[in-house]
């Protein structure tokens, strides 16, 4: 196999939702309530439910130069196209050899986490339609506009279990087949995974063979070691954080009831899982006699192996040691158009940490797995497997411009503005000022 012959499908993208789009999916008469776009001292952002949410881009810095990234871009003219446009995006995943994209919310947050706040303030109502609305743009719009290139997913009210249900089976009728949910509910204002009013949710994904997709950030959170600390250690803690989450689900009981169930522990890397899976059996063998955990003469790490699907960026590590984890159970991750994305050099970041692999375990982790788990047959929609490769996606893409973008301004702090002067790392506490004064 050659670089040029991988088949690569991303389990972790995001997109950047154009202004007009809850308000075309919006009820007659009521419109006037959807999210949308206002200018603020210059800044592009969300009104929704009497409030401001002043982020539209989430570092959706792609294709500028490193030198020039910020965390927030802060204007629609700022960003690449592919950051809201469904073609342009299109043209994006061609240049890098990326045949498909399941793409997380961004202005509901990853997994609706807005929507959840406003209805725990009392606006259910909104709450709800605003919820449906993103579901429908993002089918029946973004994903509907290249089938065969988009993996479809939902969000759903998670406040409300009969609103939750309902709109799983109107999207498993659409054929979404993946859900974005918080890796810790309980951290949000919701039961925890471990209460009995998630019972029919885990039915009705398992019935439906939708994937729960828990995205970094979404429950648990990175926590910022001090307001002096350097950014950069926050950056590089954030995947690694789900890990108390992944620990939760893989000791909840739910997986026993519903043997279909599946999972992803979206953005969360693969390099340290081998270590998190002994560390479980461990605790297992250790400490079961007096905490009555009990998997029926299994391991955790069996469980997991079997139930949570974990995808990677750059990982070479977690490659290597794939020997410690279930293949079938592993997937690629592009995060366009976040700061850690490798756009547009995904086949050679990739070829580089996988080269010199048996060509079937190749297969399964860029593509084959992804396929199977979430029921998206990418080969029969794009014509054939010759289609779907980096070589021929390359080819459609060839004209598409991937030269840095540079000068666009965002939110940037003091440290970021001192151009050609003594620079001094960025801190988090720098970073949260910044947010709390947009």
């Amino acid at each position: 196999m050659q670089m040029e012959d991988m088949v690569i499908i991303s389990v972790d993208d995001h997109a950047v939702e154009p202004p007009e789009a809850f308000v075309r999916h919006y009820p007659e008469g009521k419109k006037d309530r959807a999210p949308r776009i206002i200018d603020k001292n210059g800044q592009d952002v969300w009104l929704w439910n009497d409030k401001v949410y002043p982020t539209i881009g989430l570092n959706a810095v792609v294709g500028r130069p490193r030198s020039e990234y910020g965390m927030e871009p802060t204007r629609f003219e700022q960003l690449r196209p592919g950051c809201f446009d469904a073609a342009a995006r299109v043209d994006d995943m061609n240049a890098n050899g990326v045949l498909g994209s399941l793409n997380f919310p961004t202005m509901p947050s990853f997994a609706g986490g807005v929507f959840v706040g406003a209805a725990a303030a009392g606006a259910k109502d909104e709450a709800l339609m605003a919820t449906r609305a993103w579901n429908d743009w993002h089918v029946q719009e973004w994903c509907a506009s290249a089938p065969g290139r988009f993996i479809p997913m939902c969000l759903v009210p998670m406040w409300d279990m009969d609103a939750t249900l309902a709109e799983l089976k109107r999207m498993s009728d659409l054929g979404v087949h993946a859900v974005s949910f918080s890796d810790n509910p309980a951290n949000i204002g919701l039961p925890s995974i471990h209460n009995e009013y998630w019972e029919p949710f885990w039915k009705a994904c398992s019935d439906y063979r939708i994937v729960i997709n828990c995205h970094i950030g979404t429950g648990a959170r990175a926590l910022h070691p001090s307001s002096e600390s350097p950014i950069d250690a926050w950056i590089t803690a954030m995947p690694i954080s789900i890990a108390n989450s992944a620990a939760d689900w893989t000791f909840a009981t739910f997986w026993k009831r519903y043997p279909d169930l599946r999972m992803a522990l979206s953005e969360g890397g693969i390099g340290w899982i081998p270590y998190f899976l002994e560390r479980a059996d461990f605790t297992y063998e250790h400490h079961h006699e007096w905490t009555f955990s009990d998997f029926a003469g299994e391991r955790p790490s069996d469980l997991f192996k079997r139930h949570v699907i974990c995808c990677f960026i750059d990982d070479q590590f977690g490659v290597k040691n794939l020997e410690y984890m279930n293949t079938d159970m592993v997937a690629y991750e592009c995060d366009y158009p976040h700061s850690d994305t490798v756009w547009p050099n995904v086949p050679e970041y990739l070829w580089a940490s996988v080269n010199g692999l048996d060509p079937a375990i190749i297969n399964k982790i860029t593509h084959a797995n992804v396929m199977r788990e979430y029921s998206f047959d990418a080969f029969a929609l794009n014509g054939g497997r010759e289609n779907c490769t980096v070589g021929h996606l390359r080819e459609l893409g060839k004209d598409v411009d991937v030269s840095p973008r540079v000068g666009l301004g965002g939110l940037k702090t003091e440290s970021m503005d001192l151009i050609g002067k003594s620079r001094r790392p960025v801190t988090s506490g720098e970073i949260e000022k910044m947010f709390a004064s947009a």
